[in-house]
């Protein structure tokens, strides 16, 4: 996929993959000099995190940096996003998940749409762009998926004693065919697109290669967000389009430290992680 044919959104092969496994993959998401500017927007964020904050936890950064909204409401990105979903499209969130090399963190195998429940109706509806800041592989902990997996329900859920795990929930294993799991091995600006409704999990990294990818999530307006029960904790941004659904949304143009503040320590999570 050329850059021009990226800000035309999915080919109908790609939206068809969507439809029937859950996920699909795409090359160059920005344009070089916008992706290498989102890079090293990263990597002063990377450099100021306080001491003893994992990067893992760099959740909601778009919260306290409203410049990040010049990517995540990209209109090539928008563009992707509407061949899945359709032309009213709410920002639900994003996260830098970055695997540091030697000892990043698993995510067990779950789905989105099991920690999103309390916060959007229906969750599994909405999705995920998945952008490799770095290169994604096997070596350095890439996201593995059950393809056709989001067409099964939530399933049952166990406690997690991993201390390796971003999770203290997962997937029964009784649930899972590790046969079937397909690795997504990306190279920078490369990208996946998965259902909230997928089964999906990544390793520990060990290896001496870091592993970063920016989540940009999405959902159509005629998703409900509950504001009552998390909206001090939680926003989400009209990207294109209406709202269908009577939701409230929130401003780009400004911080939300007050999100952050209303989270309290050890709430850093209130979306799935990757």
């Amino acid at each position: 996929m050329t850059d021009d044919q990226a800000y035309r959104g999915l080919s109908p092969q790609q939206v068809t993959e969507y439809r029937e496994n859950g996920y699909t993959t795409g090359d160059g998401l920005f344009p070089p000099e916008t992706f290498a500017a989102l890079k090293a927007h990263f990597e002063r964020k990377l450099d100021d995190l306080p001491v003893g904050e994992r990067p893992e936890d760099m959740d909601v950064p778009h919260f306290t940096d409203p410049e990040l909204f010049r990517w995540l409401l990209d209109p090539g990105v928008l563009d992707v996003v509407e061949s899945v979903i359709g032309p009213d499209i709410a920002l639900f969130t994003s996260h830098f998940f970055c695997k540091p090399a030697g000892d990043g963190k698993s995510v067990p195998w779950h789905t989105d749409g099991y920690f999103w429940r309390e916060m959007i109706e229906p969750a599994a509806q909405a999705m995920t762009i998945w952008l490799a800041i770095d290169p994604s592989t096997l070596e350095n902990g890439c996201m593995k998926v059950i393809p056709g997996s989001h067409r099964g329900g939530d399933g049952h859920y166990r406690p997690v004693t991993d201390d390796n795990s971003v999770f203290d929930e997962e997937l029964d294993q009784s649930q899972i065919d590790p046969a079937k799991a397909v690795p997504v091995q990306l190279r920078p600006n490369q990208y996946s697109i998965h259902s909230g409704a997928l089964v999906h999990s990544s390793e520990v990294n060990r290896s001496t290669l870091r592993r970063c990818g920016y989540t940009m999530r999405y959902m159509s307006t005629s998703i409900r967000f509950n504001d009552a029960l998390i909206g001090d904790k939680h926003q989400i941004f009209l990207a294109r389009g209406r709202d269908l659904a009577g939701n409230v949304y929130a401003d780009p143009t400004r911080a939300h430290l007050e999100l952050i503040e209303a989270r309290g320590p050890g709430q850093r999570f209130v979306g799935a992680k990757r």
